[in-house]
């Protein structure tokens, strides 16, 4: 089985696990730049001990290139658990993340993200150098 089969998408304005990728549609050859990737833009996700995201993962594919390169791997960590039990912890993490990135190919960004009881969900979005 291909992996590529085991992820959902959807439009992350009605369905809570896909992630959002916001940033410039263009940008400068060389030019450093932010991309913010979240889950949970028009309807909260919700962070606790039993339901949340653990991770989103942020790919570059050049156009016409054969091969996809990682901007980077985040991880959510703290939901809520303590030894007094599930969400009685201090400390939650936020499953959002801003990358600061450049690129001198026009293409592709990818966001994967996975949620602890819902799977892998992913999106996509293009970029084009001015």
């Amino acid at each position: 089985m291909s992996i590529e089969k085991l992820y959902q998408s959807a439009d992350w304005k009605a369905e809570k696990h896909v992630p959002v990728i916001e940033g410039p549609a263009e940008v400068g050859a060389e030019d450093n730049f932010s991309v913010t990737v979240s889950v949970g833009k028009e309807i909260a996700h919700p962070n606790t001990t039993e339901h949340h995201i653990r991770w989103i993962q942020l790919y570059f594919k050049p156009d016409g290139d054969k091969f996809t390169y990682q901007i980077g791997n985040f991880e959510f960590t703290a939901h809520g658990e303590s030894a007094e039990g599930a969400n009685a912890g201090p400390a939650y993490t936020n499953h959002s993340v801003t990358a600061s990135l450049k690129v001198n190919k026009s293409g592709t960004l990818i966001a994967t993200s996975l949620c602890n009881i819902h799977g892998l969900w992913e999106s996509s979005t293009d970029i084009k150098i001015k």
